[in-house]
């Protein structure tokens, strides 16, 4: 493939789409056209995002040959997208959950390998340099052996018992809520930093309020006193789950996205019998080192530094880094994987089929009150 730009696609117009444009951008891509609900939101998008093309169809967009297609669409509709997308051998990234249930994402992992397509998702917290760094220092021994892997994510876009969104229709949005859309990546993280692989849950979900109004408008629009009839909820508003590793250690968590005053507190502490670490999401340019002798903050660019922190490092120490920039890293390996290269720590979809096993696992324990079994990736789900 040439060194020319990515000829980039988007499905989606809302606010991940916005942020999947921008960081294509940002990673080098020419981001040609946008596929929306219908042909005249493709076009007012495009001409909002100042891209080339709004299709008016998803043959329409398969015709124009792009090199990748990201997929920014409520969840109910990823896996339709992105097996005819694969079908056309083009690469693909695809927001998690890749589907509505773990058999369905088997199905794309098998049909992205038989196609030969690059097919990721975006687990972007991983390319944080920060996260990196940490990563390196376990795999060097730095934490010594792991004991426990524990933190929480917690957001509160949802704690007004009048706000609401597709997120809360199990019909759009999955059978789970809270847990699928950042439970999964908390376990992602927490997986990636500590080495550790969850092989067991036991969970407890609850709603907090029984109704909200009826869903529509933005994905995280927010109160809606529009006078919408109230629905049923049915699907988690908290979650909380422990989990044992195959090595016999312990880990746990809580989700929520009812917790007053936090908006994407994702943390995650590894604690080894030499030391812990702590990332926080929200202070992303430094980490918490702890040892029997005292701690200390260890910030983003100081001393010297594992190559995978060097890698993600775009702009000099004191300089903050955030989210936007993981993003853009990430869409960057991405193509980078495209043009045949080997990105270390690449999020696949086999990550994503493996974030849907869980997620089926967090569900039937919390339904039976029973330890679950996360089916491991050499089985199938078939």
């Amino acid at each position: 493939m040439s060194a020319s730009p990515l000829r980039v696609a988007i499905i989606g117009t809302g606010m991940i789409g916005g942020v999947h444009r921008r960081a294509a951008r940002d990673a080098g891509a020419d981001v040609v056209g946008v596929l929306g609900s219908s042909a005249e939101t493709s076009t007012r998008t495009a001409e909002s995002w100042n891209v080339g093309r709004g299709y008016s169809s998803l043959a329409e967009l398969v015709d124009d040959h792009p090199d990748v297609v990201q997929i920014c669409t409520p969840n109910d509709s990823h896996f339709a997208y992105a097996l005819a997308v694969i079908a056309e051998g083009i690469n693909v990234v695809c927001e998690k959950p890749l589907a509505m249930t773990a058999v369905q994402a088997a199905t794309l992992v098998e049909a992205a390998a038989s196609a030969g397509v690059v097919a990721t998702v975006p687990f972007v917290y991983r390319y944080h340099p920060l996260v990196r760094e940490l990563r390196a220092r376990r795999l060097a021994g730095e934490f010594g052996e792991i004991a426990l892997v524990h933190g929480s994510y917690l957001q509160d876009w949802l704690l007004d018992p009048d706000s609401s969104s597709w997120r809360v229709s199990a019909a759009v949005g999955g059978a789970s809520r809270a847990f699928a859309d950042v439970g999964s990546h908390w376990c992602d993280l927490a997986e990636f930093i500590s080495g550790e692989r969850f092989s067991a849950v036991s969970a407890v979900t609850s709603i907090a309020y029984p109704t909200r109004p009826e869903p529509h408008g933005p994905s995280f629009g927010g109160r809606l006193d529009d006078g919408s009839p109230r629905v049923v909820v049915d699907t988690e508003d908290t979650a909380m789950a422990t989990f044992r590793t195959t090595t016999g250690k312990v880990a746990n968590t809580v989700i929520s996205q009812v917790s007053a005053g936090r908006k994407n507190r994702l943390w995650v502490e590894v604690d080894g019998s030499k030391g812990s670490a702590v990332f926080d999401q929200e202070e992303p340019e430094s980490v918490w080192l702890g040892s029997q002798s005292g701690s200390s903050i260890l910030r983003r660019g100081e001393g010297v530094v594992s190559d995978g922190q060097s890698r993600l490092n775009r702009v000099p120490a004191g300089h903050p880094q955030g989210y936007a920039d993981a993003f853009s890293a990430f869409l960057a390996d991405t193509y980078d994987a495209v043009r045949g290269g080997h990105p270390e720590g690449l999020p696949t979809f086999v990550d994503g089929l493996r974030a849907a096993r869980i997620i089926d696992a967090v569900l039937t324990s919390a339904a039976t009150a029973t330890w679950t079994t996360i089916v491991p990736e050499e089985e199938s789900t078939q």
